[in-house]
């Protein structure tokens, strides 16, 4: 597998581009629960398969090198990223996972986001597991599931990069008290520890969908009342947690911290800061967060890279 520093991408795989369509890729027709149960029993689906499953309910929507990742850090054993394809293949083919990918002006995507088939929920509950997933889950749009893809990739990068790192949440529901509503991160949550002190990473992510300005704009102000309003284990966190948002580009940076000014949500509590996913590749974390400081000569605000330590190897 080619190892993050190694990919010289210019544009974020998991960016929004104008006109692009979800294209299923799937299998048509009918599987019985007979033939899967058959599958099992002489081992052409065994308990590889059922540690795939596990990731794809957990993750919801998730690419084959995410998948080589979780599995490699959970320490679950796959020869390679061909043998990986192949098991989804069988569970393809089998109607357990469903497939899609993106298409666009520019021809296909280059990579394949996997999900769960209405057979792949049934395993799941024959063996205990918590499975929420309904047939509507997979007609989430081309933005959402981004979201959700960019954010795996922020978590995959913590877990593998940062020497600190204690656990994940993949959708941390959060409470704004004074609104009166419950929201989940788009982009998950972690939670690092070094010399028995804690502290809690929110990952929300940022896409240029349509009218994402707008969108931006009702999302912070959920976060705004929920940082005005905290209090020591609101919405389980036992300290206030760090906001970080993931957006597309460097410049998507600066245009969403724009928005954040102009309508006056910025967070007195915590400091905002600001990172991209192709800035999730990089060999260490520890540069990779960005701040907006006034310039005193110039009165304006100017991007400045932020050094965290913690977030080394």
């Amino acid at each position: 597998m080619v190892e993050d520093n190694q990919i010289k991408a210019v544009v974020s795989p998991f960016a929004v581009r104008e006109g692009e369509i979800k294209t299923f890729d799937g299998k048509d027709g009918y599987v019985s629960m007979n033939q899967i149960i058959h599958k099992i029993n002489i081992g052409h689906i065994n308990e590889l398969h059922f540690h795939i499953l596990e990731l794809v309910n957990e993750f919801e929507f998730i690419t084959s090198r995410q998948l080589f990742q979780m599995l490699e850090w959970k320490g679950i054993e796959i020869p390679s990223q061909d043998k990986l394809n192949n098991k989804l293949d069988q569970l393809v083919k089998s109607k357990i996972l469903t497939r899609y990918y993106f298409s666009g002006e520019d021809g296909k995507g280059i990579y394949r986001i996997y999900c769960l088939e209405k057979m792949g929920k049934y395993l799941l509950n024959s063996r205990g597991s918590e499975c929420k997933w309904q047939p509507t889950d997979n007609t989430k749009p081309v933005a959402m599931i981004k979201k959700r893809l960019a954010g795996n990739q922020t978590i995959i990068a913590y877990l593998r990069k940062v020497k600190a790192f204690e656990s994940y949440n993949v959708k941390p529901a959060i409470t704004a008290k004074q609104i009166g509503k419950t929201f989940k991160a788009t982009g998950g949550s972690v939670k690092l520890t070094k010399n028995n002190k804690s502290i809690e990473f929110i990952f929300e992510v940022i896409r240029r969908e349509e009218e994402w300005q707008k969108k931006l704009v009702e999302r912070m102000r959920l976060y705004k009342d929920f940082y005005d309003n905290y209090q020591v284990m609101d919405s389980g966190f036992s300290s206030m947690p760090q906001l970080i948002i993931i957006c597309e580009d460097e410049k998507h940076m600066a245009e969403t911290f724009k928005e954040i000014v102009v309508n006056q949500l910025e967070i007195d509590k915590i400091k905002l800061y600001f990172s991209t996913d192709l800035r999730q590749n990089e060999e260490t974390l520890a540069k990779t967060l960005v701040e907006f400081k006034i310039d005193e000569s110039t009165g304006k605000y100017k991007m400045e890279n932020v050094e965290i330590k913690l977030l080394g190897i």
